[in-house]
């Protein structure tokens, strides 16, 4: 479901670039920060205790600053690199936030992998390396780029800007809440993304020529964008971040799926066959379940990367007092 979701933000964001000519990654993402701003921010608001936005900002507003920073930039980069190089770059060089981010949880939030855990990401970068090449025999990979190193060095930052901010959102909606993580990026993603659209795309929008069709296309894209941030914390919860990404690597072939009957793509076998690899790489990760490293000491309580919510977490979001909790 979420890879639908990327879907659909992919094919919005190709009939406003081809059919309407307009290039406005960051007055997308604006778009979506304001929605979580709305719902999740005024939420944080209205909560009570140290819950509430103000107490959350008093104590960690500059690393919820860093938090949106990353997440901002991992979305406008990726957008940007199609600009410059190729979309078999993009498509490979993006997986390069996997192994990132398996680095990253394993120092972090001490998860511990088998070597089924390293054969399945394996299997599924095979996957994204067939689904490639079929892309090239199919003669998508047309377009060779302006500068091509520059595009492959802001894939590479893009990707490991959302290692980051995937490592973080599986932290705080484990340790935390998802409210808390959804709030606050809403408020720093508006901010920080209204100042960067100010600054990169303010020619470019005065020369949309609105109309309800192209109206119609930046909702459509928020909606699947607001349904995607709001959703992939409940997953990363019960699984794990990298988990997620590996599940989401299907969103391409959706998109080619998809791009068969809008944009006249030609079909090749090897889409199916580059499907099929992906998610039995994805399947095997996800049949063993990592371990936590026990912190040899430290206060703060291990993160599960056990697909089940624990009764801690559970009691902390609902606020039963650390009485009951030690008595239940």
């Amino acid at each position: 479901m979420l890879s639908l979701c990327i879907c659909g933000t992919a094919i919005t964001s190709q009939y406003l670039a081809e059919k309407y000519k307009v290039n406005t990654p960051m007055l997308q993402s604006f778009i979506n920060y304001c929605l979580l701003f709305l719902i999740y921010t005024v939420m944080l608001a209205f909560q009570s205790g140290s819950d509430n936005l103000l107490e959350i900002l008093r104590r960690k507003w500059w690393k919820y600053t860093l938090l949106g920073l990353a997440d901002v930039e991992a979305n406008y980069l990726i957008v940007r690199a199609y600009q410059y190089t190729t979309l078999t770059s993009v498509q490979l060089l993006d997986c390069f936030g996997i192994p990132v981010l398996m680095a990253l949880s394993w120092f972090i939030l001490r998860a511990r992998y088998k070597v089924i855990h390293f054969i399945a990401v394996f299997v599924c970068l095979l996957g994204v390396g067939t689904m490639v090449g079929a892309d090239i025999l199919a003669g998508r990979e047309d377009n060779s780029g302006s500068d091509v190193l520059i595009g492959d060095i802001l894939v590479l930052l893009g990707a490991s800007l959302y290692a980051v901010s995937n490592v973080c959102e599986e932290y705080i909606v484990k340790k935390l809440s998802r409210q808390e993580f959804l709030g606050m990026v809403g408020l720093f993603g508006t901010i920080i993304s209204g100042i960067q659209l100010l600054i990169v795309e303010y020619k470019d929008i005065a020369k949309i020529h609105w109309d309800w069709r192209i109206a119609l296309l930046f909702v459509a894209f928020a909606l699947c964008m607001f349904c995607l941030y709001s959703f992939m914390p409940l997953v990363i919860k019960v699984t794990s971040a990298t988990s997620v990404n590996l599940g989401i690597l299907t969103a391409d072939l959706y998109s080619l799926f998809f791009g068969l009957f809008l944009f006249e793509y030609k079909f090749s076998g090897l889409y199916i066959l580059s499907f099929t690899v992906i998610m039995v790489g994805f399947i095997l990760y996800c049949s063993t379940p990592t371990r936590t490293a026990e912190p040899s000491e430290s206060s703060v309580p291990p993160v599960t990367n056990i697909g089940i919510d624990n009764l801690g977490l559970k009691l902390e979001e609902s606020g039963v007092s650390e009485t009951h909790s030690a008595v239940l």
